[in-house]
């Protein structure tokens, strides 16, 4: 298990290698599967996140609570009349946070990365990445591989709870490894894969968990849509070659 930036970074740089190869080695040894039956259960949970996403486009059911449903769709119908200013790669990125994280609150199928509460953020840059820069599932399952390690060090020497850690813990965390996913699918070094983490990481810094009436939807959709984002920004950050003073293991 890694548990500094700076050990996956060396360690790509020494073998040459990019960053989803050197955690693919890692998971194969600690989990004594081959890389093989890792590659397929990832491609399984990529499946599922794919199916969430798309369940909350085209769903107009709310939540049992009422505080959520619907808004993914009604928002991916008006991007898609180019209403939107921000493009159609951020606009599908806030149209697909909206998605996964309502089907959370209908109690649907998803996948918790890391946490059921952030689920939305990883989805939602690796599907907008496939349909607006052409990657595959392949590409997609890699992605998810430099997530993994991403959120092995931030498991390691932090946390991921927001009961513990705070929304910044939780939707943070999830932001940090969407960036250094998108930075390594376009291309980024493992230093600037590193770099992501760092720059998405201090913008996410100093959110609480303060979930109205408890439950997992307001602010934590919004918040998942904010993380997205920033998730994209901390990785164009980092491939135009800017470096954030304080490394993200710090």
């Amino acid at each position: 298990m890694f548990d500094s930036m700076r050990e996956i970074v060396e360690r790509a740089e020494a073998a040459g290698e990019p960053v989803w190869r050197v955690v693919l080695a890692e998971e194969v040894d600690d989990s004594g599967k081959t890389e093989e039956q890792i590659l397929a259960r990832l491609g399984e949970r990529l499946h599922t996140m794919r199916e969430a996403v798309e369940r909350g486009l085209s769903t107009d059911t709310p939540s049992v609570s009422g505080l959520l449903g619907g808004g993914a769709k009604r928002f991916e119908a008006w991007r898609a009349e180019g209403a939107s200013v921000v493009g159609p790669f951020l606009g599908r990125v806030i149209a697909r946070a909206q998605a996964t994280m309502e089907v959370n609150a209908r109690m649907g199928t998803i996948v918790a990365t890391p946490t059921a509460g952030s689920s939305g953020i990883l989805p939602a840059v690796l599907f907008t990445a496939a349909d607006e820069l052409g990657y595959g599932d392949d590409d997609l399952v890699r992605g998810l591989l430099v997530a993994a390690g991403v959120g092995e060090v931030i498991v390691s020497r932090a946390s991921v709870a927001g009961a513990t850690g705070g929304c910044q813990a939780e939707t943070g965390s999830a932001a940090a490894m969407a960036a250094a996913a998108l930075t390594e699918l376009r291309g980024g070094t493992p230093a600037m894969v590193s770099q992501a983490v760092a720059f998405t990481l201090q913008g996410m810094l100093g959110l609480i968990c303060d979930p109205v009436g408890g439950l997992v939807e307001v602010p934590c959709l919004t918040r998942n849509v904010s993380g997205a984002v920033q998730a994209v920004a901390g990785s164009e950050l980092a491939l135009a070659g800017l470096g954030f003073p304080i490394p993200a293991d710090e």
